[in-house]
């Protein structure tokens, strides 16, 4: 049986380079021979997302417009960072605090996944952390409009199946992050 082989960059162009969206035009050249003049490429910054649960086994999520769907999706507190600037820990503990006022003393890396590694350049830094607690007030972005609203850990599931949260990588890190603490015998 033959390997699988990488396709051949044969050149790259920006064909559009803005603060908020970079698109890479590729030509490559499959294994095949056949050459590929028009494959885009998404380069999107890295992601922090972080689970919070509280000393009363509630999770701390966000309600928030999407445009893009034009609906309300209930997510994990996230955001976008620059690990040239700070360390995807960092930056999940910093989301966290911006967008619901709650801190949290210690988190743990839970993955890092690829959201879409066939257009998109980025990964998702998924983090767990427990017994956190509001602290303070959110601090938003001009473009944020976030609802902060507690679930408690045992009704997350049966939100998750009725597509209540069906975000991909809040239901990734939930399944993760909750299965972790069942290996540990926490809850």
């Amino acid at each position: 049986m033959e390997k699988l082989k990488k396709w051949q960059l044969l050149h790259s162009k920006m064909v559009l380079n803005h603060p908020w969206c970079q698109v890479r035009q590729d030509e490559i050249l499959l294994p095949n021979g056949k050459i590929i003049d028009d494959f885009f490429v998404h380069i999107k910054p890295e992601v922090a997302l972080i689970l919070p649960i509280t000393t009363n086994k509630e999770i701390v999520f966000v309600r928030q417009y999407r445009h893009a769907i034009e609906e309300f999706f209930l997510e994990l507190p996230a955001g976008s960072f620059d690990p040239n600037q700070e360390s995807a820990e960092i930056a999940a503990k910093r989301e966290l605090e911006e967008e619901t006022g709650y801190t949290a003393k210690e988190i743990k890396k839970i993955a890092t996944l690829y959201d879409r590694p066939s257009k998109d350049t980025n990964r998702l830094h998924l983090f767990l952390a427990e017994n956190v607690s509001k602290t303070s007030e959110q601090q938003l972005d001009i473009t944020e409009e976030i609802e902060v609203i507690l679930i408690p850990v045992e009704s997350v599931l049966t939100k998750i199946i009725q597509g209540e949260i069906c975000v991909a990588g809040s239901v990734a890190a939930l399944f993760l992050g909750l299965n972790l603490i069942e290996q540990c015998h926490r809850y």
